[in-house]
């Protein structure tokens, strides 16, 4: 599971249940973005593919970032809804992996002006965010959202769901 903890380069997976308790347990997994391999991993070349990290939390950000660098995508970051909406609309991405809570806008604002505007429309959007509720995640897909990952997450969780909304 990914924490706010995590070095940017590294990934903590920080926490697996275990009988119904949370017994810690700390892996590092080292991001090469070097690596060639990373683009086969999706199933076809998306390297050509861009998408934006939108959290407040410029450890995240950065760790969600670096991930996805080191399969081979192209990523753009922004701190608030605002910031996305003006980065959007100024060189729209392929896919928005968008936080709730943040300053200024939060994501289920981006997510419905993305959705009611007909040149964002259909551009896919993965809401990522600690509000892990079942109402929470009913409320991102009534605002529009393709996909919903509650954090703590799984790395390969949140690189499948890009995968598969890449695809289209």
């Amino acid at each position: 599971m990914i924490e706010k903890s995590a070095k940017v380069g590294k990934l903590d997976l920080a926490e697996r249940n275990l009988n119904q308790e949370k017994t810690p347990l700390k892996v590092n997994v080292s991001v090469n973005v070097n690596e060639n391999v990373s683009t086969q991993k999706l199933g076809r070349d998306y390297s050509m593919s861009t998408v934006m990290v939108v959290d407040d939390s410029v450890t995240l950000r950065e760790m969600i970032a670096d991930l996805l660098k080191g399969r081979g995508l192209n990523v753009t970051v922004a701190s608030d809804g605002v910031e996305a909406l003006e980065q959007i609309k100024a060189n729209r991405p392929d896919l928005v992996v968008l936080d709730i809570v943040m300053p200024r806008m939060n994501g289920y604002e981006v997510c419905r002006r993305l959705k009611s505007d007909p040149k964002t429309q259909n551009l896919p959007v993965v809401m990522c965010s600690s509000k892990s509720e079942e109402f929470d995640r009913y409320w991102g897909m009534k605002q529009g959202a393709d996909a919903y990952i509650a954090k703590p997450f799984h790395p390969q969780e949140l690189v499948g769901t890009i995968k598969q909304l890449l695809r289209g």
